[in-house]
Protein backbone atom coordinates (compact mmCIF):
# COMPACT_ATOMS: atom_id res chain seq x y z
CA UNK A 1 0.00 0.00 0.00
CA UNK A 2 2.26 2.74 -1.32
CA UNK A 3 1.65 6.35 -2.28
CA UNK A 4 1.45 6.93 -6.03
CA UNK A 5 2.99 10.40 -5.96
CA UNK A 6 4.74 12.70 -3.43
CA UNK A 7 3.01 12.76 -0.05
CA UNK A 8 2.98 16.57 0.27
CA UNK A 9 1.21 17.00 -3.06
CA UNK A 10 -1.14 14.13 -2.30
CA UNK A 11 -2.00 15.66 1.07
CA UNK A 12 -2.90 19.04 -0.43
CA UNK A 13 -5.12 17.52 -3.12
CA UNK A 14 -6.90 15.29 -0.59
CA UNK A 15 -7.45 18.26 1.73
CA UNK A 16 -9.03 20.24 -1.12
CA UNK A 17 -11.19 17.28 -2.13
CA UNK A 18 -12.56 16.52 1.34
CA UNK A 19 -12.97 20.19 2.28
CA UNK A 20 -14.98 20.72 -0.90
CA UNK A 21 -17.13 17.68 -0.11
CA UNK A 22 -17.83 18.91 3.43
CA UNK A 23 -18.67 22.46 2.28
CA UNK A 24 -21.06 21.09 -0.35
CA UNK A 25 -22.83 18.62 1.97
CA UNK A 26 -23.06 20.85 5.06
CA UNK A 27 -24.43 23.74 2.97
CA UNK A 28 -27.17 21.47 1.66
CA UNK A 29 -27.99 20.16 5.15
CA UNK A 30 -28.24 23.65 6.60
CA UNK A 31 -30.62 24.64 3.80
CA UNK A 32 -33.02 21.88 4.90
CA UNK A 33 -33.74 23.79 8.10
CA UNK A 34 -35.48 26.50 6.04
CA UNK A 35 -33.85 29.03 8.40
CA UNK A 36 -31.00 29.93 6.05
CA UNK A 37 -31.18 31.41 2.56
CA UNK A 38 -31.19 28.75 -0.16
CA UNK A 39 -29.29 31.13 -2.44
CA UNK A 40 -26.50 31.55 0.11
CA UNK A 41 -26.31 27.78 0.59
CA UNK A 42 -26.13 27.32 -3.20
CA UNK A 43 -23.23 29.76 -3.37
CA UNK A 44 -21.30 27.69 -0.83
CA UNK A 45 -22.22 24.51 -2.74
CA UNK A 46 -20.71 26.03 -5.90
CA UNK A 47 -17.51 26.72 -3.94
CA UNK A 48 -17.52 23.09 -2.80
CA UNK A 49 -18.02 21.84 -6.36
CA UNK A 50 -15.16 24.01 -7.65
CA UNK A 51 -12.94 22.38 -5.01
CA UNK A 52 -13.80 18.68 -5.08
CA UNK A 53 -14.38 18.18 -8.81
CA UNK A 54 -10.88 19.26 -10.03
CA UNK A 55 -9.29 17.46 -7.06
CA UNK A 56 -11.20 14.27 -7.89
CA UNK A 57 -10.07 14.43 -11.52
CA UNK A 58 -6.47 14.72 -10.34
CA UNK A 59 -6.83 11.73 -8.00
CA UNK A 60 -8.35 9.35 -10.56
CA UNK A 61 -6.11 6.64 -11.97
CA UNK A 62 -7.74 4.33 -14.49
CA UNK A 63 -5.95 1.18 -13.41
CA UNK A 64 -7.34 -2.04 -11.94
CA UNK A 65 -5.53 -4.63 -9.88
CA UNK A 66 -8.32 -7.16 -10.50
CA UNK A 67 -9.22 -7.94 -14.14
CA UNK A 68 -12.79 -9.04 -13.35
CA UNK A 69 -13.45 -5.80 -11.48
CA UNK A 70 -11.96 -3.80 -14.35
CA UNK A 71 -14.28 -5.42 -16.90
CA UNK A 72 -17.50 -5.16 -14.89
CA UNK A 73 -16.72 -1.67 -13.63
CA UNK A 74 -16.16 -0.34 -17.16
CA UNK A 75 -19.53 -1.82 -18.17
CA UNK A 76 -21.07 -0.20 -15.11
CA UNK A 77 -19.58 3.21 -16.02
CA UNK A 78 -20.90 2.90 -19.57
CA UNK A 79 -24.37 2.06 -18.26
CA UNK A 80 -24.18 4.96 -15.78
CA UNK A 81 -23.35 7.32 -18.65
CA UNK A 82 -26.40 5.93 -20.48
CA UNK A 83 -28.61 6.63 -17.44
CA UNK A 84 -27.36 10.22 -17.17
CA UNK A 85 -27.58 11.13 -20.85
CA UNK A 86 -30.93 9.42 -21.29
CA UNK A 87 -32.80 11.47 -18.72
CA UNK A 88 -30.87 14.72 -18.46
CA UNK A 89 -32.49 18.08 -19.27
CA UNK A 90 -30.77 21.42 -19.80
CA UNK A 91 -33.38 23.88 -18.54
CA UNK A 92 -32.52 26.06 -15.54
CA UNK A 93 -34.52 24.12 -12.95
CA UNK A 94 -33.17 20.73 -14.05
CA UNK A 95 -29.54 21.91 -14.01
CA UNK A 96 -30.07 23.42 -10.56
CA UNK A 97 -31.39 20.12 -9.21
CA UNK A 98 -28.57 18.17 -10.85
CA UNK A 99 -25.89 20.33 -9.24
CA UNK A 100 -27.34 21.21 -5.84
CA UNK A 101 -29.24 18.11 -4.69
CA UNK A 102 -26.97 15.36 -3.35
CA UNK A 103 -29.94 13.02 -3.00
CA UNK A 104 -31.33 13.13 -6.56
CA UNK A 105 -28.77 15.08 -8.56
CA UNK A 106 -25.82 14.24 -10.79
CA UNK A 107 -23.15 13.57 -8.19
CA UNK A 108 -24.52 10.29 -6.75
CA UNK A 109 -23.79 8.75 -10.17
CA UNK A 110 -20.19 9.96 -9.98
CA UNK A 111 -19.51 8.51 -6.49
CA UNK A 112 -18.28 5.13 -7.88
CA UNK A 113 -15.33 6.98 -9.40
CA UNK A 114 -13.72 7.08 -5.93
CA UNK A 115 -12.88 3.44 -6.65
CA UNK A 116 -10.32 4.78 -9.13
CA UNK A 117 -8.61 7.20 -6.71
CA UNK A 118 -4.92 6.84 -6.01
CA UNK A 119 -4.82 5.37 -2.52
CA UNK A 120 -2.15 4.84 0.07
CA UNK A 121 -1.81 5.06 3.85
CA UNK A 122 -2.26 8.85 3.71
CA UNK A 123 -5.58 8.48 1.86
CA UNK A 124 -7.01 6.24 4.57
CA UNK A 125 -5.67 8.36 7.42
CA UNK A 126 -7.32 11.42 5.86
CA UNK A 127 -10.52 9.44 5.35
CA UNK A 128 -10.65 8.44 9.02
CA UNK A 129 -10.10 12.07 10.09
CA UNK A 130 -12.83 13.33 7.73
CA UNK A 131 -15.34 10.81 9.08
CA UNK A 132 -14.64 11.89 12.65
CA UNK A 133 -14.90 15.59 11.71
CA UNK A 134 -18.22 14.86 9.97
CA UNK A 135 -19.48 13.28 13.20
CA UNK A 136 -18.48 16.36 15.19
CA UNK A 137 -20.22 18.63 12.65
CA UNK A 138 -23.31 16.39 13.00
CA UNK A 139 -23.31 17.00 16.76
CA UNK A 140 -22.92 20.77 16.29
CA UNK A 141 -25.76 20.92 13.74
CA UNK A 142 -28.02 18.90 16.04
CA UNK A 143 -27.34 21.38 18.87
CA UNK A 144 -27.90 24.40 16.63
CA UNK A 145 -31.17 23.04 15.21
CA UNK A 146 -32.32 21.12 18.28
CA UNK A 147 -35.75 22.79 18.31
CA UNK A 148 -36.45 21.84 14.71
CA UNK A 149 -35.27 18.28 15.33
CA UNK A 150 -37.05 17.54 18.61
CA UNK A 151 -40.11 19.79 18.59
CA UNK A 152 -42.67 18.75 16.03
CA UNK A 153 -43.12 22.24 14.62
CA UNK A 154 -43.11 20.94 11.05
CA UNK A 155 -43.13 17.17 10.59
CA UNK A 156 -41.80 17.29 7.02
CA UNK A 157 -38.84 19.52 7.88
CA UNK A 158 -38.00 17.60 11.07
CA UNK A 159 -38.09 14.30 9.18
CA UNK A 160 -35.85 15.58 6.39
CA UNK A 161 -33.33 17.10 8.79
CA UNK A 162 -33.15 13.95 10.95
CA UNK A 163 -32.65 11.66 7.97
CA UNK A 164 -30.23 13.87 6.01
CA UNK A 165 -28.11 14.85 9.01
CA UNK A 166 -27.72 11.20 10.00
CA UNK A 167 -27.17 9.72 6.52
CA UNK A 168 -24.62 12.32 5.48
CA UNK A 169 -22.67 12.90 8.68
CA UNK A 170 -23.07 10.32 11.44
CA UNK A 171 -23.59 6.96 9.70
CA UNK A 172 -19.97 6.92 8.39
CA UNK A 173 -18.86 6.71 12.02
CA UNK A 174 -19.85 3.06 11.83
CA UNK A 175 -16.83 2.50 9.61
CA UNK A 176 -14.58 4.00 12.27
CA UNK A 177 -16.00 1.62 14.85
CA UNK A 178 -15.50 -1.35 12.52
CA UNK A 179 -11.84 -0.35 12.15
CA UNK A 180 -11.37 0.74 15.77
CA UNK A 181 -8.07 -1.12 16.03
CA UNK A 182 -6.33 1.57 13.95
CA UNK A 183 -7.23 4.53 16.20
CA UNK A 184 -6.86 5.68 19.78
CA UNK A 185 -9.49 4.85 22.40
CA UNK A 186 -10.44 8.54 22.66
CA UNK A 187 -11.41 8.78 18.99
CA UNK A 188 -13.29 5.50 19.15
CA UNK A 189 -15.27 6.67 22.17
CA UNK A 190 -16.18 9.90 20.37
CA UNK A 191 -17.43 7.90 17.37
CA UNK A 192 -19.38 5.52 19.61
CA UNK A 193 -21.07 8.31 21.58
CA UNK A 194 -22.09 10.26 18.46
CA UNK A 195 -23.46 7.17 16.72
CA UNK A 196 -25.33 6.30 19.91
CA UNK A 197 -26.87 9.79 19.92
CA UNK A 198 -27.88 9.26 16.29
CA UNK A 199 -29.67 6.07 17.30
CA UNK A 200 -31.49 7.90 20.11
CA UNK A 201 -32.54 10.74 17.78
CA UNK A 202 -33.83 8.21 15.25
CA UNK A 203 -35.93 6.58 18.00
CA UNK A 204 -37.34 9.90 19.20
CA UNK A 205 -38.18 11.00 15.64
CA UNK A 206 -39.57 7.53 14.83
CA UNK A 207 -37.34 6.97 11.78
CA UNK A 208 -37.50 3.19 11.61
CA UNK A 209 -34.97 2.84 8.80
CA UNK A 210 -32.41 4.92 10.69
CA UNK A 211 -33.06 2.94 13.87
CA UNK A 212 -32.23 -0.26 12.01
CA UNK A 213 -29.14 1.24 10.37
CA UNK A 214 -27.57 2.78 13.47
CA UNK A 215 -28.34 -0.22 15.68
CA UNK A 216 -26.94 -2.72 13.16
CA UNK A 217 -23.75 -0.65 12.85
CA UNK A 218 -23.32 -0.77 16.61
CA UNK A 219 -23.97 -4.53 16.57
CA UNK A 220 -21.48 -5.26 13.76
CA UNK A 221 -18.90 -3.09 15.52
CA UNK A 222 -19.41 -5.11 18.68
CA UNK A 223 -18.87 -8.35 16.74
CA UNK A 224 -15.66 -6.99 15.21
CA UNK A 225 -14.51 -5.98 18.69
CA UNK A 226 -15.10 -9.53 19.91
CA UNK A 227 -13.26 -10.94 16.88
CA UNK A 228 -10.22 -8.70 17.32
CA UNK A 229 -9.92 -9.43 21.01
CA UNK A 230 -10.44 -13.18 20.45
CA UNK A 231 -13.05 -13.19 23.15
CA UNK A 232 -13.55 -16.42 25.03
CA UNK A 233 -16.85 -18.28 25.20
CA UNK A 234 -17.41 -17.12 28.80
CA UNK A 235 -17.13 -13.46 27.77
CA UNK A 236 -19.48 -14.01 24.84
CA UNK A 237 -22.08 -15.53 27.19
CA UNK A 238 -21.67 -12.66 29.63
CA UNK A 239 -22.04 -10.21 26.76
CA UNK A 240 -25.24 -11.97 25.75
CA UNK A 241 -26.64 -11.53 29.26
CA UNK A 242 -25.62 -7.86 29.18
CA UNK A 243 -27.44 -7.32 25.89
CA UNK A 244 -30.55 -8.99 27.34
CA UNK A 245 -30.41 -6.76 30.44
CA UNK A 246 -30.00 -3.66 28.28
CA UNK A 247 -32.92 -4.81 26.14
CA UNK A 248 -35.14 -5.25 29.20
CA UNK A 249 -34.08 -1.82 30.50
CA UNK A 250 -34.80 -0.24 27.11
CA UNK A 251 -38.28 -1.81 27.04
CA UNK A 252 -39.03 -0.43 30.51
CA UNK A 253 -37.82 3.04 29.57
CA UNK A 254 -39.92 2.93 26.40
CA UNK A 255 -42.98 1.75 28.31
CA UNK A 256 -42.58 4.57 30.83
CA UNK A 257 -42.35 7.24 28.12
CA UNK A 258 -44.39 5.74 25.29
CA UNK A 259 -47.01 8.51 25.45
CA UNK A 260 -44.49 11.36 25.60
CA UNK A 261 -40.92 11.07 24.30
CA UNK A 262 -41.57 7.93 22.24
CA UNK A 263 -45.10 8.73 21.11
CA UNK A 264 -44.12 9.00 17.44
CA UNK A 265 -42.44 5.60 17.27
CA UNK A 266 -45.38 4.07 19.14
CA UNK A 267 -47.74 5.37 16.46
CA UNK A 268 -45.51 4.20 13.61
CA UNK A 269 -44.88 0.64 14.80
CA UNK A 270 -47.89 -0.71 12.94
CA UNK A 271 -47.83 1.73 10.01
CA UNK A 272 -46.79 0.69 6.52
CA UNK A 273 -45.97 4.00 4.92
CA UNK A 274 -44.46 2.59 1.72
CA UNK A 275 -47.01 0.00 0.63
CA UNK A 276 -49.18 2.46 -1.32
CA UNK A 277 -46.16 4.07 -3.01
CA UNK A 278 -44.73 0.66 -3.97
CA UNK A 279 -48.07 -0.43 -5.42
CA UNK A 280 -48.15 2.63 -7.68
CA UNK A 281 -44.52 1.96 -8.63
CA UNK A 282 -45.25 -1.63 -9.69
CA UNK A 283 -48.32 -0.56 -11.63
CA UNK A 284 -46.54 2.23 -13.49
CA UNK A 285 -43.36 0.50 -14.71
CA UNK A 286 -43.52 -1.30 -18.04
CA UNK A 287 -41.30 -4.23 -19.03
CA UNK A 288 -38.76 -1.98 -20.74
CA UNK A 289 -38.64 0.24 -17.64
CA UNK A 290 -37.87 -2.76 -15.44
CA UNK A 291 -35.04 -3.75 -17.74
CA UNK A 292 -33.43 -0.37 -18.53
CA UNK A 293 -35.03 2.09 -16.12
CA UNK A 294 -36.22 5.61 -16.92
CA UNK A 295 -32.98 7.57 -16.67
CA UNK A 296 -31.60 10.06 -14.17
CA UNK A 297 -34.90 12.00 -13.98
CA UNK A 298 -37.14 8.93 -14.12
CA UNK A 299 -40.59 9.33 -12.58
CA UNK A 300 -43.51 7.07 -11.80
CA UNK A 301 -47.22 7.87 -11.51
CA UNK A 302 -48.10 8.19 -7.83
CA UNK A 303 -51.10 10.48 -7.22
CA UNK A 304 -52.22 11.70 -3.83
CA UNK A 305 -49.13 10.74 -1.81
CA UNK A 306 -48.07 13.36 0.71
CA UNK A 307 -44.70 14.95 -0.11
CA UNK A 308 -44.21 17.11 2.94
CA UNK A 309 -46.38 19.87 4.30
CA UNK A 310 -48.96 21.16 1.83
CA UNK A 311 -47.60 19.18 -1.12
CA UNK A 312 -49.23 16.19 -2.80
CA UNK A 313 -47.45 14.29 -5.55
CA UNK A 314 -48.70 13.22 -8.97
CA UNK A 315 -45.40 11.97 -10.37
CA UNK A 316 -42.51 11.08 -8.07
CA UNK A 317 -38.77 10.82 -8.77
CA UNK A 318 -37.97 9.16 -5.46
CA UNK A 319 -39.08 5.89 -3.94
CA UNK A 320 -37.79 5.31 -0.42
CA UNK A 321 -36.89 1.70 -1.17
CA UNK A 322 -33.27 1.69 -2.34
CA UNK A 323 -33.24 -1.22 -4.78
CA UNK A 324 -36.41 0.10 -6.44
CA UNK A 325 -34.74 3.51 -6.81
CA UNK A 326 -31.83 1.84 -8.61
CA UNK A 327 -34.30 0.06 -10.91
CA UNK A 328 -36.31 3.25 -11.52
CA UNK A 329 -33.26 5.08 -12.84
CA UNK A 330 -31.18 2.30 -14.37
CA UNK A 331 -33.33 -0.82 -14.49
CA UNK A 332 -32.48 -4.35 -13.44
CA UNK A 333 -29.36 -4.09 -15.60
CA UNK A 334 -28.02 -1.44 -13.24
CA UNK A 335 -28.86 -3.52 -10.17
CA UNK A 336 -27.25 -6.66 -11.61
CA UNK A 337 -24.02 -4.82 -12.45
CA UNK A 338 -23.82 -3.49 -8.88
CA UNK A 339 -24.40 -6.97 -7.45
CA UNK A 340 -21.75 -8.48 -9.77
CA UNK A 341 -19.22 -5.96 -8.48
CA UNK A 342 -20.10 -6.24 -4.79
CA UNK A 343 -20.62 -9.97 -4.15
CA UNK A 344 -17.02 -10.99 -5.06
CA UNK A 345 -15.76 -8.06 -2.97
CA UNK A 346 -17.63 -9.39 0.08
CA UNK A 347 -16.21 -12.90 -0.41
CA UNK A 348 -12.64 -11.71 -0.97
CA UNK A 349 -12.65 -9.33 1.98
CA UNK A 350 -14.19 -11.74 4.47
CA UNK A 351 -12.54 -15.03 3.59
CA UNK A 352 -9.31 -14.15 1.75
CA UNK A 353 -7.82 -11.43 3.94
CA UNK A 354 -5.40 -11.14 6.85
CA UNK A 355 -6.50 -7.89 8.46
CA UNK A 356 -9.43 -6.10 10.02
CA UNK A 357 -9.49 -3.33 7.38
CA UNK A 358 -10.41 -5.78 4.61
CA UNK A 359 -13.00 -7.56 6.74
CA UNK A 360 -14.53 -4.25 7.82
CA UNK A 361 -14.74 -3.23 4.15
CA UNK A 362 -16.70 -6.40 3.37
CA UNK A 363 -19.02 -5.84 6.30
CA UNK A 364 -19.65 -2.28 5.08
CA UNK A 365 -20.70 -3.64 1.68
CA UNK A 366 -22.96 -6.20 3.40
CA UNK A 367 -24.58 -3.38 5.34
CA UNK A 368 -25.18 -1.55 2.05
CA UNK A 369 -27.26 -4.53 0.91
CA UNK A 370 -29.09 -4.59 4.24
CA UNK A 371 -29.89 -0.88 4.05
CA UNK A 372 -30.97 -0.88 0.44
CA UNK A 373 -34.53 -1.78 1.44
CA UNK A 374 -35.26 0.45 4.47
CA UNK A 375 -33.41 3.41 2.94
CA UNK A 376 -31.84 4.87 -0.18
CA UNK A 377 -28.08 4.75 0.45
CA UNK A 378 -27.17 5.58 -3.17
CA UNK A 379 -26.81 9.31 -2.53
CA UNK A 380 -23.91 11.75 -2.69
CA UNK A 381 -22.52 11.19 0.79
CA UNK A 382 -19.42 9.99 2.60
CA UNK A 383 -21.46 6.94 3.59
CA UNK A 384 -21.96 5.91 -0.06
CA UNK A 385 -18.37 6.81 -0.95
CA UNK A 386 -17.25 4.37 1.73
CA UNK A 387 -19.10 1.59 -0.09
CA UNK A 388 -16.96 2.06 -3.22
CA UNK A 389 -13.80 2.65 -1.22
CA UNK A 390 -14.56 -0.63 0.57
CA UNK A 391 -14.96 -2.37 -2.80
CA UNK A 392 -11.49 -1.15 -3.76
CA UNK A 393 -10.05 -2.43 -0.48
CA UNK A 394 -11.68 -5.84 -0.82
CA UNK A 395 -10.50 -6.34 -4.42
CA UNK A 396 -6.93 -5.31 -3.65
CA UNK A 397 -4.79 -8.38 -2.99
CA UNK A 398 -2.01 -6.10 -1.74
CA UNK A 399 -4.21 -4.71 1.03
CA UNK A 400 -5.89 -8.03 1.85
CA UNK A 401 -2.56 -9.77 2.35
CA UNK A 402 -0.98 -7.07 4.52
CA UNK A 403 -0.32 -8.44 8.03
CA UNK A 404 -2.18 -6.66 10.80
CA UNK A 405 1.09 -5.50 12.34
CA UNK A 406 2.07 -3.73 9.13
CA UNK A 407 -1.28 -1.94 8.88
CA UNK A 408 -1.04 -0.84 12.50
CA UNK A 409 2.39 0.61 11.75
CA UNK A 410 1.13 2.43 8.63
CA UNK A 411 -1.70 3.98 10.63
CA UNK A 412 0.65 5.03 13.42
CA UNK A 413 -0.53 2.48 15.93
CA UNK A 414 2.02 0.44 17.89
CA UNK A 415 1.45 -3.30 18.30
Amino acid sequence: MKESFPEEKNSVILNIFWLGIMIYIVSYLVSQSEKVSFILCNVFQIIGILMFVPAAIFLIRFKFEDKFLGTIFVLYLIWTAFIITRGIHFDYQSIKELLFRPVQGLFPYLVPLVLLFRKGPLFYRKLFDVILIAGIIYTILCLVFIKQLLINYDEGVSQAMTEYFTQHLSLPLGFLLLTFIYRSSRKNWIALIILGLSFLLAVIRARRGLIFMTFSMLLFSYLIYQYVNKTRVVNIILSGFLIILLGVAAIRVYDAHRKSTFSLITQRFSQRTRSEVEQYFFMDLKNKDWIAGKGINGQYFCPGVREGVGRVSIYRRVIETGYLQIILNGGIINLVLIVLIMIPAIVKGLFYSKNVLSKAASIWIIMFFLYIYPGTPTIFSINYMLVWISIGIAYSREIRELPEEELLRLFGRCT
